[in-house]
């Protein structure tokens, strides 16, 4: 399923190729440098539906579900980060592509940060949208954990709503038809499992030891583009300005009026800071 009102006029093809084990469901559209889109937990690639037209323009963009998430396979297993970053080099593989951009959001950006500082021969530029994997915050993640295992568990209406109210600043940004896409997921069989699996990286000891390092940020060689918001509920637009004057050639920016998904809340800004970004030389 689409969001196929942002998506009208827009060609665009979506199929599953495999990945190691993982049916992975792959969205593309565009043509040029290939710029992969990285969503976060318990999320699909709908959450870059609102921006596909406009960066679609430049590149060739490249949105996945990740493993367990989505209608990619689901898993049976707890998912690491290391599980993300295998997944991720496969799929370039399997895709023919070298070198691209990469933009992830929440844990979409904690996976791609963790590519560029292992894999800097495989990204070009790096833009990472309110990402995860430099704090630890107890009620944060028991937040994140029981919000989502509630709607896994009862994909009604009402507990998938709250859940994705929680990521913006403006509850009215919720949509009646990303509720709809988001209940099809949540109400696949044997997801209510895959959530428990994949919200592992909720769990105090299994985080830490997967949080992204100093040296991993300093292994950072990719020019790279922060992006915080006024009201994200994960933390303070701090942790993303510390993250950028970590990393050796790295900018921070911020969004006002948007939370945890400013792609979504404010399209058109994400979209005019992260092209201009992308489209600088080398």
């Amino acid at each position: 399923m689409t969001l196929w009102t942002d998506l009208a006029g827009v060609d665009f093809t979506v199929r599953h190729v495999d990945v190691g084990p993982w049916s992975t469901r792959v969205l593309e559209t565009g043509a040029g440098e290939p710029l992969v889109l990285l969503h976060g937990t318990g999320g699909h690639l709908e959450a870059f539906t609102r921006n596909l037209r406009a960066l679609g323009a430049r590149y060739r963009v490249i949105a996945y579900d990740f493993p367990g998430h989505g209608w990619t396979t689901t898993t049976t297993h707890d998912l690491e980060i290391d599980d993300y970053l295998e997944h991720l080099g496969g799929l370039l593989d399997v895709l023919g592509l070298d070198r691209v951009h990469l933009s992830g959001e929440s844990l979409g950006g904690w996976v791609a940060v963790k590519f560029a500082a292992r894999h800097p021969e495989r990204v070009h530029r790096l833009v990472l949208n309110t990402p995860g994997g430099t704090m630890a915050t107890p009620e944060v993640m028991e937040r994140i954990r029981s919000l989502s295992q509630a709607a896994a568990d009862d994909p009604s209406e009402q507990r998938i709503r709250t859940r994705l109210e929680w990521l913006m600043a403006d509850p009215s940004s919720v949509t009646d038809e990303l509720v709809a896409i988001r209940r099809g997921v949540y109400g696949r069989p044997g997801f209510a499992t895959s959530m428990r699996h994949i919200l592992c990286l909720q769990a105090p000891e299994i985080r830490r030891r997967n949080l992204v390092t100093d040296a991993e940020l300093d292994a950072v060689t990719a020019p790279t583009l922060v992006i915080w918001t006024s009201d994200d509920p994960s933390g303070p637009a701090k942790a993303g300005l510390d993250m950028a004057e970590r990393i050796p050639d790295a900018e921070f920016r911020l969004i006002k009026d948007a939370g945890h998904w400013p792609q979504w809340e404010q399209r058109a800004e994400f979209d005019e800071i992260a092209l201009e970004f992308l489209g600088r030389s080398a």
